[in-house]
C-alpha cells in the first residue's frame, strides 16, 4: 500500500544522502578488512595471539565516548566489525588448531562393534531408540543393548570405555528439556554422534481391570499426561524410568497401582493396556542423542553441538550468536546452566545447523575454540526418525 503512495520529495533527498554515505563506507570497510590480514600477517610471524581483549575494550571505549548520543549502537556497530576482523585474522592463521585437526582425523562412518547402554529395562523409549539407531547403521545385534539404573551410570559407562554408545533422552516437544541430561552433557563433554527422534505414545496398564487409584512412571511420562492423570483422578508417583515402573507394577501386590509406558514394555511385563495413547498432545515427540567417547563425524551431517562458559554480564551471549548470524548458520537449540560454585556464571549448550567439513563452519568453530572459555566441540551428527 506504502510503495503505490506518491513518495515524499523530502524522503527522497534524505535516501539520496543515505546511498552516498553507505557508498563512502563500503570502500572503507574493505580498507579496514585488508588492514585486519595485514595485522593477521604480523601475529603469524611473532606466534601472536589473535585475540586483543585489551585493545578491543580500548577502540569500544573511544568509539562510544566519540559518539555521544549513538554510542551504544556505535559501540554494537564496531564490536561486529572486529568481531568480523578476527574471523578473517583465524581464517588466515588456521592450520594446527584442535578443531582442524578433529575434523581429519575423525572417523567418518559409524559402526557398532561394542555393547550400547541405556537407562531403564527393556521396552523403555530408550531401548526403542537404541534400536532404531542399530537398524540405521545396518546392525541386526540387537543383543548388544545393556541397560543401567540411573542417566549418570550411562554416562560413567560410555566415559569409562565400558560401552561403545549412549542413549539418552534430551528434549520432548510438550514436555521440553530433559535438564539433567544437558547438566550431565555439559560436565561430561562426551560426543553427540547421532540423534533418534522417537514418536512417544504413552499407554496406562496395570495387571487387571479393576479401579485404578494411583499411577507411577517417569516425571517426564507423568507430565506428557498430566490431562489425562488430572481427569481421572489419579494419585501420580515419580519413578526412575517407565519400563522400570511397568515392571515393579508386575511385580507389585499393591492395589489398584497402574504405570505409564510403552506397548512395548506392556507386552515385555505381562501387563494389561488399560488406555492407549494418553499423551496430552497427538504430536508427542522425543529426541534421543547417540553419545560415544570417540568422535565421529559422517560426511552427510547436518547438525552440530557445541558448549561453552561465558560470564554473566551484557553483551556476552549477543557477541557469540551474531557469529552464527554472520556465517548463516541457523541456531536450532540453545540451552543454558548454572555452573556449580559460580556466581551467576552459565554454560551454554548450543545446536545448529551446519556441518564441519564445510570449511567456513570449521574456522568459526575454531575460533571459538580458542576464545571461548569451557568451550567444546561435542559433535556432527544426523537425526535419525524414528
Amino acid at each position: 500500500m506504502v510503495s503505490k503512495m506518491k513518495a515524499n520529495p523530502e524522503l527522497l533527498k534524505i535516501r539520496e544522502e543515505i546511498d552516498r554515505i553507505d557508498s563512502e563506507l563500503i570502500p572503507l570497510f574493505i580498507e579496514r578488512m585488508k588492514c585486519s590480514e595485514n595485522v593477521a600477517r604480523i601475529k603469524i610471524a611473532e606466534g601472536m595471539q589473535v585475540l586483543d581483549k585489551e585493545r578491543e575494550k580500548k577502540v569500544l571505549e573511544k568509539v562510544r565516548e566519540r559518539a555521544g548520543e549513538y554510542g551504544d549502537s556505535a559501540t554494537i556497530l564496531y564490536a561486529s566489525m572486529m568481531s568480523l576482523s578476527r574471523a578473517r585474522q583465524y581464517q588466515m592463521i588456521k592450520g594446527g588448531n584442535e578443531i582442524e585437526t578433529l575434523e581429519k582425523t575423525a572417523e567418518r562412518n559409524i559402526r557398532s562393534d561394542g555393547r550400547i547402554f541405556c537407562q531403564g529395562a527393556e521396552g523403555a523409549y530408550s531401548h526403542k531408540a537404541a534400536l532404531r539407531f542399530l537398524k540405521e547403521i545396518g546392525s541386526e545385534n540387537v543383543d548388544i543393548v545393556r541397560f543401567r539404573p540411573t542417566w549418570r551410570d550411562v554416562f560413567e559407562a560410555v566415559d569409562k570405555g565400558e560401552a561403545e554408545f549412549g542413549v539418552l533422552p534430551v528434549e520432548n516437544s510438550s514436555a521440553g528439556s530433559v535438564h539433567d541430561v544437558y547438566s550431565l552433557i555439559l560436565k561430561y563433554r562426551l560426543y553427540i554422534i547421532g540423534v533418534v527422534s522417537m514418536k512417544i505414545s504413552h499407554c496406562l496398564v496395570a495387571k487387571g481391570h479393576g479401579k485404578i487409584t494411583k499411577v507411577i512412571s517417569h516425571p517426564q511420562a507423568l507430565a506428557q499426561c498430566s490431562s489425562y492423570i488430572y481427569k481421572n483422578g489419579l494419585e501420580k508417583e515419580e519413578f526412575s524410568n517407565t519400563a522400570e515402573a511397568a515392571k515393579y507394577v508386575s511385580q507389585s501386590s499393591e492395589e489398584g497401582i497402574a504405570a505409564i509406558c510403552s506397548e512395548e514394555a506392556a507386552k515385555e511385563y505381562g501387563l494389561k493396556i488399560i488406555g492407549r495413547d494418553i499423551q496430552d498432545m497427538v504430536y508427542n515427540m522425543t529426541r534421543f542423542v547417540i553419545l560415544s567417547k570417540r568422535p565421529i563425524l559422517p560426511e552427510d551431517a547436518n547438525k552440530i553441538g557445541l558448549c561453552f562458559s561465558l560470564p554473566h554480564k551484557s553483551g556476552s551471549l549477543y557477541s557469540i550468536l551474531e557469529m552464527f548470524a554472520v556465517n548463516g548458520l541457523n541456531l536450532t537449540k540453545i540451552e543454558s546452566r548454572p555452573i556449580p560454585g559460580s556466581k551467576f556464571d552459565y554454560s551454554f549448550y548450543l545446536d545448529f545447523t551446519g556441518n564441519i567439513h564445510d570449511v567456513r563452519t570449521k574456522d568459526l568453530i575454531g575460533m571459538l575454540q580458542q576464545e571461548l572459555p569451557g568451550f567444546s566441540f561435542l559433535g556432527n551428527y544426523k537425526e535419525i526418525e524414528g
